[in-house]
């Protein structure tokens, strides 16, 4: 599959330390002069970043029957719900043990919030604790059906393998798990694979992601190596898009993705760019009036990528698919737009991250939300896109 290139105006702002003039309150951001269909430039908010911190919490543990400190390590990785005028933010908080679990904080502004004193969303001892024990539960992305239900996409971590599993709820605090949302699809073999990153496309209506079918089916990006799609009937169990008889992969597969050689890629890394050791899905990803747009993050390696970026570094890019065929591309941003920069995106758990994973639309402003370096959350903010 051949990647059409689009033309890009970089316009380079708040450039690290060494490497040109500095400019307040601004991100590398790419500009597409054709058609503009990118939800770009984002400034981060470097008055109030980080706008999460860690914290001091206390959890009675339901498996470990004892009192810990459930985000006194990190917090990051956040998912957004825009209800009844406030913002949710579920994110992911680790203890000192590196278990992770999710909680809530809540803001009226879109930028200052105020934290639940416990999780939202936990391993327990049900009949997912093991999937989920000793890791723990990471990285929600959140949608809402039309009846106003809402469904979780989240990583279940045992120490060994990440799976991608789903929940629901009516209020954000109360929540079904159901497990592997590839438990049904050919005789389970993807439920016992390694799987993240569930990004179901959705219509955004008041800033909030409503699940929405294409051609009679929900689909979802997902994957942390090459970015693959599944569709599904009921957002519960979904299927993973194989590739048909004859068809070849757009690249060729490193060991990461190896498992996984039936499965049609929609997204793939590209050699010499920042998103060349893979791509990872953002935010639920938005059907707009050009086509399907998904934020994207991508980790790079200079020795076959961009050898001007760190290695390992964390940035965000974005993709838009067609509105009738999710797994083809129609633009694709030759740049990142949001890279590390800050400190504490520098430096942290994991050096060099940006991680996009929550987005609304709040008072006519878009607002991105982000973990930096796995230990802290920052938000950027787009006055421009009307999408």
């Amino acid at each position: 599959m051949k990647i059409n290139s689009v033309l890009l105006f970089v316009i380079a702002a708040a450039l690290s330390a060494g490497c040109g003039p500095k400019q307040n309150n601004a991100l590398v951001t790419a500009v597409d002069t054709s058609q503009n269909w990118a939800l770009i430039p984002f400034k981060k908010v470097d008055s109030l970043n980080p706008v999460l911190n860690p914290g001091t919490g206390r959890f009675t543990d339901p498996i470990l029957k004892k009192t810990v400190l459930w985000e006194e390590k990190d917090v990051f990785n956040p998912a957004i719900v825009n209800r009844n005028g406030k913002i949710y933010m579920l994110y992911r908080a680790q203890d000192k043990a590196g278990t992770s679990r999710i909680g809530m904080a809540v803001s009226t502004d879109a930028l200052h919030f105020t934290r639940m004193p416990a999780p939202v969303f936990y391993p327990d001892n049900d009949a997912f604790k093991y999937l989920e024990w000793q890791g723990g539960c990471e990285d929600p992305r959140i949608v809402a059906d039309d009846k106003g239900t809402y469904y979780m996409t989240y990583t279940a971590y045992d120490g060994k393998v990440a799976r991608l599993l789903i929940a629901t709820s009516p209020d954000l605090t109360h929540w079904k798990k159901y497990g592997s949302v590839f438990a049904k699809a050919y005789d389970g073999k993807y439920a016992k694979l390694w799987s993240k990153s569930g990004s179901i496309i959705s219509t955004y209506k008041n800033g909030q992601p409503i699940a929405t079918k294409i051609n009679g089916k929900y689909w979802m990006y997902w994957g942390d190596t090459q970015i693959w799609t599944a569709t599904s009937d009921d957002l519960i169990n979904w299927t993973p898009v194989e590739m048909k008889a004859g068809e070849q992969p757009p690249v060729k597969l490193r060991a990461t993705a190896l498992d996984m050689p039936l499965l049609k890629i929609a997204l793939p890394t590209r050699e010499g760019k920042f998103d060349s050791d893979l791509v990872e899905s953002g935010p639920p990803a938005m059907i707009t009036d050009k086509g399907i747009l998904l934020i994207y993050n991508s980790r790079n390696v200079p020795a076959f990528g961009d050898k001007t970026l760190s290695e390992g570094t964390y940035s965000a890019s974005q993709v838009l698919f067609d509105k009738n065929d999710p797994t083809k591309i129609l633009k694709r941003l030759d740049s990142y737009f949001m890279k590390p920069e800050k400190p504490y995106e520098i430096t942290g758990q994991v050096n060099q991250v940006c991680f996009v994973e929550g987005l609304t639309q709040f008072k006519n402003k878009w607002y991105l939300y982000y973990g930096t370096a796995d230990s802290k959350i920052a938000v950027a903010v787009d006055t421009v896109k009307k999408f």
